[in-house]
């Protein structure tokens, strides 16, 4: 009984896409365009990190931990094939860290339909 020769390597699993030529859906400054968001991400934006969290289907306490924001972002970036890199997205986060949770709450509802763009 021989073993099979294998000539293909298993390809990524999970992510969506590999090739990354997407762009989110709307602009970091565009917290405006969804006036729920803006309004939470004003008043209170430890539950508007909950909620993102929460509706992108991880623990609410993601957006609350340090990184969590970040680690985030990169899979959301990584799941929906949107340009960059883990480096961008620590400085995102780090430098505009509200605004950047408004634009993740914001692409979620876009993708899922609860909001046009």
């Amino acid at each position: 009984m021989s073993n099979p020769v294998v000539t293909n390597q298993p390809g990524a699993g999970g992510y969506g896409t590999n090739v990354q030529t997407g762009e989110w859906s709307t602009g970091l400054c565009s917290c405006c365009s969804d006036i729920l968001i803006c309004a939470l991400g004003c008043f209170c934006p430890i539950a508007l990190s909950c909620y993102t969290a929460n509706k992108y289907g991880e623990n609410c306490c993601l957006g609350c931990v340090p990184g969590g924001t970040t680690a985030m972002r990169t899979h959301m970036r990584l799941t929906y094939g949107i340009q960059g890199t883990i480096c961008n997205d620590a400085l995102m986060t780090f430098f505009c860290g509200l605004c950047e949770v408004c634009r993740m709450a914001r692409e979620i509802r876009i993708r899922n339909g609860e909001v046009s763009s």
